[in-house]
């Protein structure tokens, strides 16, 4: 296991960052769930992170504000499975793939003039309609 947990090619946490909790987990496992602490809950504290300049966290703290807690803390629960060593690298593997969303900045949309043909489509089409609607129209006066 390395000293940091590699979110993306530029972006490394340090796990001396990270805060792991241990707790018991509910669900599927018999008996051993009422003894054992399988459930990790990891917390990481990203407005003093070395890993992210100001802007990256300030794009954390809009993309991932419904799971900051009060103490400012990026919070991530596993405990689906049954060892805590699963569970750690199965937070941290969660952990990196919101780092990951919260760092993607989408495309600007470019906006395109509509095509010739088109154009001449939708002036057709408009056509046709005003032809099929003066059928309909009587215009003898007997």
């Amino acid at each position: 296991m390395t000293d940091f947990l590699q979110v993306t090619d530029t972006i490394a946490v340090p796990r001396s960052e990270l805060v792991y909790r241990a707790s018991r987990s509910g669900g599927a496992g018999g008996q051993h769930v009422n003894t054992s602490s399988t459930r990790i809950e990891l917390l990481w504290d990203f407005q003093r992170s070395s890993a992210l300049d100001d802007s990256e966290k300030d794009r954390v703290r809009r993309k991932l504000e419904a799971r900051i807690d009060a103490e400012g803390m990026v919070r991530v629960v596993a405990g689906n499975r049954r060892s805590q060593l699963q569970n750690r690298s199965a937070a941290e593997e969660r952990l990196a793939k919101l780092i990951r969303d919260a760092m993607h900045v989408p495309k600007k949309r470019r906006a395109t003039a509509p095509t010739r043909a088109s154009r001449e489509k939708r002036l057709e089409s408009k056509k046709q309609q005003s032809r099929k609607k003066a059928n309909r129209r009587n215009d003898s006066f007997d």
